[in-house]
């Protein structure tokens, strides 16, 4: 329609209200000023009666311009003000209260006040006793440092770690391309398998993996008994090609590790070098973040 003129519009809708408003008979009549290439298609005449019928007008609508939301001092400082107030708002929320667009919300928050996105970490809750607890052990490790520089290349660490069978789906992450909801749907077990795994690191190396499985190689957890087991048959025998007579061992207090016969089986081997709850030396409470293997399993 933008090839034609408002007077040829004009004579369009003439033509087809004259025509009783038959898009073929009013075609055929404009063959004649046109010739049988130069006329308007049919969608083009059904576009132009449509707008004269909608807006009572041949003219183009005049384009609504966008008003730009400028990064303007006004804008900038109205974001700061708003992030010191909720830090921890979303740039959705933030933009429409303020009435900006959330691009817009954006580029202030990062390009004019240099803020960064960042999570919340996850951590264990700390008892009031823990903070003590904490410091007497690194009081203790600090100066067996000073003593002995190598004294971090003496230790033993060990822990386990939990592993789901059942596999792990993100539906935030998880998307499915099709040109028709496949109604997909992940299934989970109320209590799904896992898998209990133990391992040790140290400065000669990586001791393990050990995977606590029954006969039918099921995962099963732990309990004292099976820790037991595990010294014997698996961990003795690991170390007997080793020199671990000036090396120390860690573990965590979990009952398992610290029933009164698995400290007794650890002592035959390490006498006076056990850093555990019930050890020689009392490893802290909720203190996983002072062991390499948070790092490894």
């Amino acid at each position: 329609m933008a090839s034609y003129t408002i007077e040829q519009h004009v004579q369009m809708i003439k033509f087809y209200y004259q025509n009783e408003c038959s898009l073929v008979q009013t075609l055929r009549a404009l063959r004649l000023f046109y010739g049988r290439r130069g006329g308007p298609s049919k969608s083009t005449l059904q576009r132009l009666v449509t707008k004269f019928e909608t807006t009572g007008s041949v003219n183009n609508q005049p384009t609504l311009l966008r008003q730009r939301n400028a990064r303007s001092a006004e804008n900038i400082a109205a974001v700061r003000e708003s992030m010191q107030e909720t830090p921890r708002q979303s740039i959705s929320r933030r933009a429409q209260e303020l009435g900006l667009s959330q691009t817009l919300s954006w580029r202030i928050l990062h390009q004019d006040l240099s803020l960064h996105p960042y999570k919340t970490q996850l951590t264990q809750e700390l008892k009031v006793n823990d903070h003590r607890q904490r410091r007497l052990f690194a009081d203790w490790a600090t100066e067996r440092l000073e003593e002995d520089p190598d004294f971090g290349r003496k230790i033993i660490f060990s822990d386990e770690a939990h592993f789901w069978m059942n596999g792990f789906v993100n539906k935030q992450n998880c998307r499915i391309w099709e040109d028709h909801n496949p109604h997909e749907v992940h299934q989970v077990v109320i209590h799904p398998q896992k898998v209990t795994v133990w391992c040790e690191f140290w400065a000669s190396g990586v001791i393990g993996p050990y995977f606590f499985e029954n006969d039918d190689g099921e995962g099963i957890t732990v309990n004292g008994e099976r820790c037991r087991s595990m010294i014997n048959s698996f961990f003795w025998p690991e170390l007997n090609n080793m020199d671990v007579d000036n090396t120390w061992f860690q573990q965590d207090g979990a009952a398992c590790h610290t029933a009164s016969d698995t400290v007794a089986i650890l002592h035959e081997r390490f006498e006076s070098r056990i850093i555990s709850r019930r050890g020689d030396v009392n490893w802290p409470p909720r203190s996983c973040d002072l062991t390499p293997l948070d790092l490894f399993l």
